[in-house]
């Protein structure tokens, strides 16, 4: 047991041997590899996804943004200050990194952290969660023992022993995630390949399903097993690895891919460094981790004692003492129990926390439910009705935000109700009710209402111990026609586009039809309807199997009248983009003749630009032509980018990273100063944000935004 496990059974017959057990005296090198790597993906992390690069844009000083914080209390300090509470958790990060006042560093990196995490619940995931969680494991643990300032500062600590509760906690974190992300992905939609179809790697289906949802499935049930025991760690570590790598590729995750790479090495022996360092020159050891191969006793640690005892006539062999255990050995391992419990618990504790339960249980970003759901949204309407006059108006979708989360979670709608209740009176509405009509597909099923439009939000009653009322529930039974939607989208050809409804009795869809969209049809699944033709003032019920077109450019309302739920779907080609793709491979074929001699007729002049060199600028007059010429640009320029060397990424890589950390420290240094000394005078400010601003010489400022769109129908 002892060569499999690390330890023997009669370590856990008691509780004084328990914790000797988790107190044992372990090297501290791997350690200290761990919280150097740590702090320096952190460190990177706020310039990233913490958001420094573009904090004025979040926190802007008066700006009217509603806000979702975990607690309502929580509201964002001033800009400037909020730029030193960035400071703080960056020098925080750096002190981890180097072991410098190591225990003050970890402690001004997760108060900082902490409170920019709750501040937002729109930006939780369950990798900031992570982060969050080990940058308070390492306040408890003492990472400072090895390859360390404090260590050069303070010799006792140097090179000396830490607790074996200090590895068996990052472990088993690291193991949670792992083992509870895969028994979170034995959910139906995972194994039948539902979760993350949207991400086509293989052509083929089956081989899709296989790779991404079952490979994923399986790795994450096994990682934590194969990166325990010594004869499955290297397999784990290959596995693991080509896992972060791909995902670091596949997702914009910001440092956790990396940050689940640079723990994999905890799960080794303890004294790794010091083989793997011991085998570089002698004249490099000097910079590099400690190589010698005992470390020094501490007092943190629980040593065994052995008592031998000697007589003239004989010797009675070496008998182990009860070591002496402390307070701190005690709170030590009443820590690692208690956490490790509340680990395997929190994911699991929605029944408590109910009122934050949806279609999926909780907030996401701390049940390690990674990818199991995907969402796709079709329809959002935002009513508001002046409580004095009665005035019914709507709303953008999304004003007075900078996210879209709120869409799916009752206790976030009920926050931005409330703002949207402060700042309409501002516009001359008065104590005003608002109400959401929210149709929300997930995991591929029928689009379908999430919450009741028939519900004041405002006025709604919400709490976080009890179920939310007003959530409409999921319509699960209609999950097998799923499958049939692959067969009908299977059968349509490439202009043809599909959306599949589903509504409750008593409730109907108001649509408006855009005049592009010049073939639109009604088709009655499941259920019966009556359609509503506003302009004509004309009702047709439609039974399963029936159809009928709506007008383009016109209102209409799809009423359900079965006692069950309906199931219908829009059936619709767009006309103007059709029109458009067919003009295109008319310009394509022209273009083509006139460069390879073949075209005899002379073109008119609104054709012209179409014979101008690949690199000449021209200015077309028609607009159809302009648009042609637009693509051609895009496509080539994808194209280099797509066949650019490695040297040239990197570079490309390289200049966006610099520009981006770049300004995130000249906007810090800009607020340091205004703390400092006050505000310059407005012009002065305005030079230095233009500055800070400032783009690398070569990159056009909408170059990213316009290579999103490779196909060309962004200008639509």
């Amino acid at each position: 047991m002892e060569t499999i496990f690390g330890f023997r059974r009669e370590d856990l017959t008691s509780w004084n041997s328990l914790v000797a057990l988790l107190n044992r005296p372990t090297d501290p090198a791997s350690l200290g590899i761990f919280r150097c790597l740590f702090g320096l993906l952190m460190a990177i992390d706020v310039t990233q996804e913490r958001g420094l690069s573009h904090l004025d844009y979040k926190y802007l000083d008066g700006a009217p943004v509603c806000r979702f914080p975990l607690f309502n209390f929580l509201q964002p300090l001033p800009l400037d200050w909020m730029y030193l509470v960035y400071v703080v958790m960056f020098l925080g990060s750096l002190g981890i990194m180097l072991g410098c006042f190591y225990r003050l560093s970890c402690l001004m990196f997760i108060s900082t952290y902490w409170y920019i995490f709750f501040l937002d619940k729109t930006a939780w995931n369950n990798h900031s969660y992570l982060y969050g969680l080990i940058g308070f494991q390492l306040t408890l643990m003492n990472g400072n023992r090895y390859w360390s300032i404090d260590g050069l500062r303070r010799p006792s600590i140097r090179n000396a022993h830490v607790p074996l509760w200090n590895y068996t906690v990052l472990r088993t974190q690291i193991f949670i995630v792992y083992f509870i992300a895969g028994i979170k992905k034995l959910d139906a939609d995972w194994v039948e390949g539902y979760s993350m179809s949207y991400l086509v790697l293989f052509s083929m289906e089956l081989v899709n399903l296989l790779v991404v949802h079952g490979g994923g499935l399986f790795l994450d049930l096994t990682a934590g097993y194969l990166l325990f025991f010594d004869a499955t760690r290297p397999y784990g570590f290959v596995f693991v690895s080509y896992f972060h790598c791909m995902n670091s590729q596949l997702f914009s995750i910001g440092m956790f891919s990396y940050t689940m790479l640079a723990t994999s090495p905890l799960f080794c022996y303890p004294d790794w460094p010091r083989r793997f360092f011991g085998r570089f020159p002698a004249w490099l050891r000097a910079v590099l981790p400690l190589t010698l191969p005992d470390p020094q006793p501490s007092t943190s640690c629980v040593y065994r004692e052995i008592n031998s005892t000697s007589t003239e006539r004989q010797e009675t062999p070496p008998v182990a003492k009860a070591p002496k255990l402390r307070l701190k050995h005690k709170l030590g391992a009443i820590f690692t129990i208690l956490y490790i419990l509340e680990q395997f618990f929190l994911p699991y504790s929605h029944f408590i926390t109910q009122g934050y339960n949806n279609w999926t249980n909780g907030l996401y970003g701390y049940s390690w439910d990674m990818m199991v759901h995907s969402r796709s949204h079709q329809h959002v309407k935002i009513t508001y009705k002046d409580g004095k006059t009665g005035e019914i108006g709507y709303l953008n979708p999304g004003v007075f935000t900078q996210s879209r989360r709120w869409k799916d979670h009752g206790d976030m709608l009920k926050q931005y109700a409330t703002c949207l209740n402060q700042f309409l009176p501002r516009y001359n509405i008065s104590d005003p009710e608002i109400y959401f009509d929210i149709w929300v597909s997930i995991n591929e099923r029928f689009q379908q209402r999430i919450f009741d439009p028939r519900v004041d939000v405002v006025r709604a009653d919400w709490s976080p111990f009890r179920p939310n009322t007003w959530l409409m529930p999921l319509l699960v039974d209609l999950s097998p026609w799923r499958s049939k939607f692959q067969e009908i989208e299977g059968s349509l050809d490439n202009q043809t586009e599909i959306v599949f409804i589903a509504d409750f009795p008593g409730l109907h869809l108001e649509n408006f039809v855009s005049e592009d969209l010049g073939n639109t049809s009604i088709h009655v699944l499941q259920g019966k309807v009556n359609v509503e033709v506003v302009e004509e003032k004309k009702n047709y019920t439609l039974q399963p199997g029936e159809q009928i077109k709506v007008p383009a450019g016109a209102y209409h309302k799809v009423y359900t009248v079965s006692e069950n739920p309906s199931c219908y779907m829009y059936v619709y080609v767009n006309t103007t983009e059709a029109a458009l793709q067919e003009n295109f491979t008319k310009l394509f074929e022209l273009q083509e003749r006139v460069r390879n001699g073949t075209e005899t007729e002379p073109l008119p002049p609104e054709l012209q630009p179409l014979v101008a060199a690949e690199d000449e600028e021209v200015n077309a007059t028609d607009p159809i032509v302009q648009l042609f010429l637009k693509r051609q640009r895009r496509m080539k320029e994808v194209k280099k980018r797509r066949e650019a060397g490695v040297l040239e990424r990197l570079e490309r890589f390289a200049v966006k990273k610099y520009y981006t950390i770049r300004r995130g420290f000249l906007m810090t240094a800009i607020a340091m100063r205004n703390l400092a000394v006050g505000l310059p005078p407005l012009e002065q400010l305005t030079r230095e944000v233009a500055f800070a601003n400032m783009k690398a010489p070569q990159a056009d400022g909408n170059q990213d935004e316009r290579l999103k769109d490779e196909v060309g129908h962004g200008e639509l």
